[in-house]
């Protein structure tokens, strides 16, 4: 999905300090269980939606909408009947 906006985006959070920008891709209905990175996430849907909970709270992301994760931060993810997409910047 390399298009004149992911590549924007990918500009942008590289220039902040970013190491690597990813799409990421998750099938419908898809869960990851409550687990961590070795790294900081900034994100944005571009696709489908998704209920993120983080610290005790759930959100449910659609297109548009951004998130940040931290590294170690515990997580769970929850996708939604037509799966996701988003773009992930990602920082070491």
């Amino acid at each position: 999905m390399n298009t004149p906006e992911f590549d924007t985006f990918r500009t942008r959070k590289l220039a902040e300090g970013f190491d690597e920008v990813l799409v990421r891709e998750w099938a419908a209905l898809a869960q990851n269980t409550e687990h961590t990175h070795p790294f900081d996430t900034d994100a944005q849907v571009v696709h489908g939606e998704f209920w993120l909970t983080l610290g005790g709270q759930t959100r449910h992301l659609q297109v548009g909408d951004t998130f940040q994760v931290g590294r170690g931060v515990p997580h769970s993810e929850h996708y939604g009947a037509q799966g996701a997409t988003f773009w992930a910047a990602r920082r070491n």
